[in-house]
This record gives structure tokens, sequence and C-alpha cells, in this order.
């Protein structure tokens, strides 16, 4: 089942007083399955925010088609549903602050649309386990560090319910162990709940974690494929002005230094697994 459709789909920002106009997206085409986790790479200004903000009805299409869940984002009378089954977590977690504590931070979203009391626990109870954020339920949300800050804004997007977890640059304020900390929720999300995860990232170690991988540029898909197909092209990452993962840089490096290295390492795992098989036969 199609969780996301784009179709022909162009899209411009004006100055708000002239008629002239900057093209972000054009006749730009892109499918997302339902259950499918999938990384949207690309230079500043390539459009991968704008694309979250079409598929959350923030933005509308100026040419084109939007669907989600079948569902147009032009039909205003679908906004609603739409926002309920695509939930958003932006770069900034401060941004998304509602409340001053944990727990009245998540509930906002079940209490905006209009759950009964009884339901309202039930969500945010289910938020807090999945996010390991039940530690933090009484806490001050300024009080807690980068990752955790982040947990809870995701709490917040999940307390919804929705289908469609929306991540745009959301790990791009962390360091390293609020980055994992964040996708270690976002991978449980989609491996055990099934929920479709978009990522929009600048880090390929997370790219690395999709089932997908699309790469844009100048408003348009450049190329798709698996994290493996995706970082194997190097033509694509050059005109891109994408790098590979750490691990594989390092691979790359070792391979060029006479190591027996195989092609296609891309996580740290995989790496590792090479140099103790390597170190074994010394």
């Amino acid at each position: 089942m199609q969780a996301v459709e784009f179709t022909n789909v162009s899209f411009g920002y004006g100055d708000g007083e002239t008629s002239s106009s900057r093209e972000v997206l054009k006749d730009f085409n892109l499918t997302i399955e339902k259950g499918e986790f999938i990384a949207l790479l690309g230079r500043n200004g390539s459009g991968k925010s704008t694309c979250a903000k079409l598929i959350n009805g923030l933005l509308t299409p100026s040419e084109g088609e939007v669907k989600v869940f079948g569902m147009s984002t032009k039909d205003k009378s679908n906004l609603f549903e739409i926002r309920k089954r695509a939930g958003m977590v932006f770069q900034n977690p401060d941004n998304q602050q509602i409340a001053s504590i944990v727990e009245d931070d998540i509930a906002f979203g079940p209490e905006n649309i209009g759950l009964p009391r009884e339901q309202i626990k039930e969500r945010i109870e289910y938020a807090l386990k999945v996010t390991d954020t039940e530690k933090f339920r009484d806490a001050q949300v300024s009080r807690l560090s980068g990752g955790q800050k982040q947990r809870v804004a995701i709490a917040g997007a999940i307390a919804i319910n929705p289908d469609i977890l929306i991540l745009d640059e959301s790990t791009s304020m962390l360091d390293p162990k609020g980055r994992k900390e964040v996708m270690e929720v976002v991978r449980t999300l989609n491996k055990e709940k099934g929920m479709t995860v978009i990522d929009i990232t600048h880090y390929m170690d997370e790219a690395v974690e999709a089932d997908r991988v699309c790469v844009m540029g100048d408003g348009v898909i450049m190329a798709t494929g698996t994290p493996k197909q995706i970082f194997a092209n190097g033509e694509v990452l050059a005109k891109c002005g994408l790098e590979l993962p750490v691990s594989a840089k390092i691979a790359q490096k070792l391979r060029e230094n006479g190591l027996p290295i195989p092609d296609g390492i891309l996580s740290k795992e995989e790496l590792s697994k090479i140099l103790c098989e390597l170190l074994r036969k010394i």
C-alpha cells in the first residue's frame, strides 16, 4: 500500500512582493510504501524539507499532486486526517515544545485532536514507553539534554499514533550519543511497529539504516536504491556533493593500503567483523 505519492509535483517559493518564484521541485515524482524506511539525501536547497512540508500539508503544490494514503493534500477537508496520520519532528526540539513538563508536552497532540481522557492516558503511556522516556515523565523539558529533548519530541509526535513519522533534520543538532538514542527509537518504531519512516538527513550513517535511499538534486530524484547501491555510485555522490559513510571511508582507505577489505562495507558492525576476521588470521 502506498503511504505517500508525489505525482508530477512542482513547487516554488515566491518573495511575497513580486510574481518571481524560486522553483524548488520540478515535475517531482516519488512513491513511498507503507512500512518503508526511506532516507532523503541532498545538498541544502535540494528540496528535502519542502517534500516533508508538502506531505504534511503545510505547503501545497503549485502543480501536480501529493497524496497521503490516497488523500490529496490539495483538498483542505483532508488536512486534519493527514496530519493525524503523518507526524513530523523538526530539527530543533525546542521549537516543538508546548508545555514545560514532559507528560503535559506529550499530551498536547492527543488533546488537540479531541481524544477522550482515558485514551489520552493510554497514548501518553505508549509514547513514553516506546521512546524510553518514562523516567522523564515529571521532568522539566528545558532541563533535558538535546537527545532526551528530541526523544520527547518524537514521543509527542507518535502520541497521535501516526502511520508516518517524518524526521526533518531531527538529529542535526545532537551529539553522536544523542543521534544514536534517537535513531534507536526510530528503528524500533519502524521494525516492530511497522511505522513508515521518512528520514531527511545529512548524516550518511543514518541513511545506511534505511530500506531505500533517495538522492535529491535540482528539484528531482537523482538516484534511488538500497544504501549499498547508492553508496557504490561514486558519480552520483560527487555530483550531489555527498560523502561516503565514515565506516565506508575507513574501509576504502584500508583497501587502498593493501588490506583485503571487500567492497560494500557501510556500517561499523560490518567493518568490525571483517577486521576481527583479519586479526584472527595474523
